[in-house]
C-alpha cells in the first residue's frame, strides 16, 4: 500500500496542473468585439477572463505572468461546421463515420461520435482552431450538431453547446436534361412534393407533442413513443435553428419561404448564391455558414474571384455570416485552412474586423454560445490563442493555445513526421 501510494504521489505530481490566476501581458490583444489593445493584458481566473486592459492596468497577486510581447493574442477559432473526430481518411472507408442511413435521423447527435484521438484534431488545433461543431451527414435530415472543444478525454468533457441545431439537405432544383431525365414537369412537381413531405412531417411532430401532452387526460389515449417527432421538439420550440445546407439561390429561397410559413429559426449552410438573395437574409435576421470559399466557380459566367467576394456581399448588406472550410470526407483534412479562408475573403474586401469575426464572434453567435466564446471579453471563457502575427496570414504559425485557460500543447502529426525525416541518416556513399 506504501509503494502504491507513492506511485500515486508521484504520479499527480508529474501531471500538469491548471494555473488559478493567470496574467497574459505584451501582446496586441484583438478583443473581436472592440477595437485592438497594443501592449494589452488579459488576466484568466479559473478558465474565466476576468480583465481585458492595458498591460499593468489591474491587480497581478498571486498570478502566472506570461510574457507575450511580439506576439497577437486572439479568441479562439470556431469551425462552425465540421466533422472532425468522425473522419479520418477518406479513402478508407471503415475510418469514416459521418452518414447515416435513410432519409430522417432527426433523433441522430453525430457528436456523440467523435474519436478524441484523431490525428487530425490536433492539426487543426495546431493552426488556431479551439473548437469545432460537429455536423453529420446524411441525405435529407442529416441530425443535430454539436460544439466541441478540441481538447479533452471525451466527448462530454469537451461538450460547450449541444445539440446546437438540426441539420438538413434542402431538395435540390436543378433541372435535369437530356435523354435520361425525366419530364421537366416530373421534376418539378417531384421537388414540390419533397418540401411538402417536409410540411407534413412537422405537422405530424406538432400532432404527436400534443397527444404526448395530453397522456393521462379522459378520452385520450396511449400513443407510443417516437424519438424521430421528439426530436423535433427543440426545432419547432425555436430553441434551436433548423440549419439548412442549400447553395441555389432558388433553393435558400424556398427556405426561406418554408422557414417563415412554419415558424422556425432557419440558418443557411453551403450558402454558395446567398449573396444574391443577401437583402431577404438580412431582414428575416438569416445567419449564414459560407462553406467552400476557396472553390472555383460554379457557373461559366462567374469571376475566376467570384468565391471569394460573396463574404463581403453578405457583411454589407448586413448577414451575420461565419466562414466554414466545409464537413465530411476530405474537408476535415484541411479543417486548418479555416483562418486563409478568412484571410482571402478579406483579400477580396470583406474588412478586417468582419474577417476576423467571421471566425470567432460570428459562428459563436450563429451556434448561440455568444455569451461564453468567440471574443475576448470579461466573463467569457478563456478560450486563446497567441500567435507571431496576423493570424489571417498563412506566414504567420500559433505559437500557444489556451483552452478554458489551460495551456495545450500544439505539436500534432505533421510535427512528428518533420522530426523524424528531418534527422533521417544520409544515404551511404557507394
Amino acid at each position: 500500500m506504501k509503494i502504491l501510494a507513492l506511485i500515486l504521489v508521484v504520479t499527480l505530481a508529474a501531471l500538469p496542473t491548471r494555473a488559478e490566476r493567470m496574467v497574459l501581458t505584451g501582446a496586441t490583444v484583438f478583443p473581436v468585439s472592440s477595437s485592438p489593445i497594443e501592449n494589452g493584458e488579459v488576466i484568466v481566473d479559473e478558465g474565466a477572463i476576468v480583465h481585458v486592459g492595458t498591460a499593468g492596468s489591474a491587480d497581478r497577486a498571486g498570478a502566472t505572468v506570461v510574457d507575450l510581447r511580439g506576439h497577437h493574442l486572439y479568441p479562439g477559432l470556431i469551425a462552425s461546421t465540421s466533422s472532425l473526430g468522425l473522419t479520418e481518411i477518406a479513402s478508407v472507408r471503415a475510418t469514416m463515420d459521418v452518414n447515416e442511413m435513410g432519409e430522417h435521423n432527426a433523433r441522430l447527435h453525430a457528436y456523440r461520435s467523435v474519436d478524441p484521438d484523431s490525428e487530425l484534431i490536433p492539426v487543426a488545433r495546431s493552426n488556431g482552431i479551439t473548437h469545432a461543431n460537429v455536423v453529420p451527414g446524411g441525405r435529407h435530415v442529416r441530425g443535430n450538431a454539436g460544439l466541441l472543444a478540441l481538447d479533452g478525454w471525451t466527448w462530454e468533457e469537451r461538450m460547450v453547446g449541444g445539440p446546437t441545431g438540426l441539420h438538413m439537405n434542402w431538395p435540390s432544383v436543378r433541372l435535369r436534361h437530356g435523354g435520361d431525365a425525366p419530364p421537366v414537369e416530373k421534376q418539378i412537381a417531384e421537388r414540390e412534393e419533397a418540401v411538402q413531405e417536409l410540411a407534413d412531417l412537422l405537422d405530424r411532430a406538432r400532432a404527436y407533442r400534443r397527444a404526448r401532452a395530453a397522456a393521462g387526460e379522459r378520452g385520450a389515449g396511449h400513443t407510443e413513443r417516437n424519438l424521430e417527432f421528439e426530436a423535433w421538439g427543440p426545432v419547432l420550440d425555436r430553441e434551436v435553428p433548423l440549419y439548412v445546407h442549400a447553395d441555389d439561390a432558388r433553393q435558400i429561397e424556398s427556405a426561406l419561404d418554408f422557414a417563415a410559413a412554419q415558424e422556425l429559426r432557419l440558418v443557411i449552410v453551403g450558402g454558395r448564391d446567398a449573396h444574391r438573395v443577401a437583402d431577404r437574409l438580412a431582414e428575416a435576421e438569416v445567419g449564414v455558414i459560407l462553406e467552400r470559399v476557396m472553390a472555383r466557380p460554379a457557373r461559366d459566367f462567374e469571376g475566376v474571384h467570384s468565391g471569394f467576394e460573396r463574404a463581403r456581399r453578405l457583411h454589407e448588406a448586413g448577414v451575420v455570416a461565419a466562414i466554414s472550410v466545409g464537413s465530411g470526407g476530405w474537408f476535415d483534412s484541411i479543417a486548418r485552412n479555416l483562418p486563409f479562408h478568412a484571410g482571402m475573403a478579406r483579400a477580396h474586401g470583406l474588412p478586417d474586423g468582419a474577417a476576423l469575426a467571421s471566425v470567432t464572434l460570428n459562428p459563436a453567435r450563429i451556434l448561440g454560445v455568444d455569451d461564453r466564446m468567440g471574443s475576448i471579453e470579461v466573463g467569457k471563457r478563456a478560450h486563446l490563442i497567441a500567435t507571431t502575427g496576423d493570424v489571417l496570414e498563412i506566414r504567420e504559425p500559433v505559437a500557444r493555445m489556451w483552452i478554458d485557460g489551460h495551456e495545450v500543447d500544439l505539436t500534432d502529426r505533421h510535427d512528428r513526421l518533420y522530426e523524424r525525416y528531418r534527422d533521417r541518416p544520409a544515404p551511404a556513399d557507394d
